[in-house]
């Protein structure tokens, strides 16, 4: 169903580190978030369409639906630069490839509706709550990796695979529970940032 990869590098730049850290929100956040901002307003304008659209047909328009993957892809490029998971600067636009960046989501021929309307009524109660309980913890534990790993990558030019593997993996479950309670999926998100 989802395919969500954020490359592991043999080394990482010092330079673009530093870089990053001091200017990245002038160079990378400012200008794609600035994007990003109206790129997302028109996601939620689809979104919102997209409900409709589910609950009376049980299908989720197709071209909708791969505008939100690509705008999911986006963010992943940016966030994986941000979170220092990847060298380079993060490629602009819907339609940019990335080597270090693989998101991928399979359209769903049929969404239930059934589990639109659960999802609208209890979604709160059977996957954000215990899901919000869960990732709370596992974001403060990802952000004290990405804080240690800075230094690491600093002093050694390597991510540790296994803190690159966890931190992917927080990221990876976030999207699994963005795209079920966005009805891009009917799969209910695994309690785990394994693929």
């Amino acid at each position: 169903m989802l395919t969500f990869e954020i490359k592991h590098q043999d080394r990482y730049s010092r330079g673009e580190l530093l870089l990053r850290t001091f200017f990245g929100w002038l160079y990378i956040l400012i200008p794609h978030v600035f994007l990003l901002f109206f790129m997302s307003l028109w996601g939620a304008i689809l979104g919102f369409i997209a409900f409709w659209v589910v609950l009376f047909t049980g299908r989720y328009p197709q071209s909708f639906f791969e505008y939100q993957v690509k705008l999911i892809r986006w963010n992943t490029r940016v966030q994986a630069r941000i979170s220092n998971l990847a060298d380079d600067y993060p490629p602009f636009g819907l339609d940019a490839k990335d080597e270090y960046v693989n998101v991928d989501v399979k359209y769903p021929e049929r969404i239930s509706r059934g589990l639109v309307i659960l999802r609208v009524l209890f979604g709160i109660i059977y996957v954000i709550i215990p899901h919000a309980f869960i990732l709370f913890f596992r974001l403060i534990w990802t952000q004290i990796l990405v804080f240690i790993a800075w230094w690491v990558v600093l002093f050694t030019g390597e991510f540790p695979k296994s803190w690159h593997e966890f931190i992917v993996g927080t990221f990876r479950w976030q999207t699994r529970v963005n795209l079920y309670m966005s009805y891009m999926t009917d799969e209910y998100p695994p309690f785990s940032g394994k693929p």
